[in-house]
């Protein structure tokens, strides 16, 4: 194809994230129409059996404010989740229907950032969508609002979208919205223009980005989206932006929203949910020699270059690794209840397995569980 996106056009494995705004109505509910809409791209994307599509797919909660007779999107919690809960079935039963249309099953996956930041969890993620693709159905995943607490404003399922794709080793991410695209201003201010492709962070260091979608039903605006971008693309998959009324366009390659280009490799899949999905629930103070040893060296972190703990948290959680400044430099899952720490604080493995037994002579957070986020 002429002047096509080469990366789009060679995508085999496609994740579409696709938000509130662009599949209900204004007032709640969904909009039968626009559901089917997108159906009908997304089947003849995976018609001929070459290319295998998993979509993420924001609007439980708002499906379910009209049958709870709410008018706007509610900003508690716990009406939020009854929301959710009503919306999600109804979500899923209209994407049911709708593939049914062409013989397409679907396959309900809900996610949180818990599920996935550990180990066991990740996998068995990945073993469930990668079946479900296997088996030809087309995985439809949210986050588990109804559940989530600080999750549930998780970016509106951008930044999901964005772990998803790597977690299924995706070959392109898209993400559709009720805007075409980035814009190096207000879209709706005269003479700004679409930036139709970017190759690295420096090509939108000048742009200011809006926060608010245009709806007011989903909770991310363009900030969320391009951060999810970012993610995607440092992790080597490639990202189309764009409107769900331009879908087609942008899985066919074509010039239609902004193509950000993939600007780094793939890494060990449950880092990068480390770093962007879990929720750290205490921190370490780690001396300045432990801090060179953890970001330059990348090695595990020994009790010796801990100065002090904060927080309460259980063997497993990830905690937060900090300089003296309080800076966080890095990220892990840790070997030790926080109750369990102060009396480890400055020793050596060899002397605490000596007084307290074999047991304490391990690493506080191993290498391989760990992703430095300031080098």
């Amino acid at each position: 194809m002429s002047g096509a996106r080469q990366g789009v056009t060679e995508a085999r494995r496609i994740v579409v994230k696709v938000g509130s705004s662009s599949l209900t109505t204004a007032a709640g509910g969904l909009d039968a129409d626009r559901v089917d809409a997108l159906v009908d791209v997304l089947a003849k994307v995976r018609s001929g059996g070459e290319r295998e599509v998993v979509l993420v797919s924001s609007g439980a909660i708002a499906a379910g404010l009209a049958p709870l007779g709410l008018a706007r999107r509610p900003k508690d919690l716990a009406r939020q989740q009854a929301a959710a809960s009503v919306g999600q079935g109804l979500l899923v039963a209209r994407y049911t229907a709708s593939f049914a249309r062409y013989g397409v099953r679907v396959g309900q996956v809900l996610l949180t950032t818990d599920d996935t930041s550990r180990r066991a969890h990740y996998r068995n993620a990945y073993r469930t969508l990668d079946q479900l693709l296997a088996m030809g159905a087309v995985p439809v995943v949210n986050e588990n609002d109804t559940v989530a607490t600080d999750e549930i404003r998780f970016g509106d399922n951008d930044r999901l979208a964005a772990l998803v794709a790597h977690l299924v080793r995706a070959d392109l991410l898209v993400l559709l919205s009720d805007v075409d695209g980035l814009y190096d201003g207000d879209p709706s201010t005269p003479g700004t223009s679409r930036l139709a492709e970017v190759r690295g962070p420096a090509d939108i260091a000048h742009v200011s980005i809006g926060s608010a979608g245009k709806a007011g039903l989903g909770t991310g605006g363009m900030v969320t989206k391009v951060e999810a971008a970012r993610i995607a693309a440092a992790a080597g998959i490639p990202v189309v932006l764009t409107s769900a009324s331009r879908a087609a366009d942008a899985l066919a390659g074509r010039d239609t929203g902004t193509h950000f280009h993939r600007t780094g490799r793939r890494s060990a899949d449950r880092l990068l949910w480390l770093a962007h999905a879990s929720t750290p629930q205490g921190a370490l103070i780690l001396d300045d020699g432990a801090v060179r040893a953890v970001v330059e060296r990348r090695t595990s972190l020994l009790p010796a270059g801990i100065a002090s703990v904060e927080g309460e948290f259980s063997a497993g959680d990830p905690v937060e690794l900090r300089d003296a400044t309080g800076r966080a430099v890095a990220r892990g899952l840790v070997n030790y209840d926080a109750k369990e720490i102060p009396q480890l604080l400055g020793r050596s493995t060899r002397d605490l397995a000596k007084e307290l037994g074999p047991a304490y002579e391990r690493e506080v957070v191993h290498r391989d569980d760990l992703v430095v986020l300031h080098p």
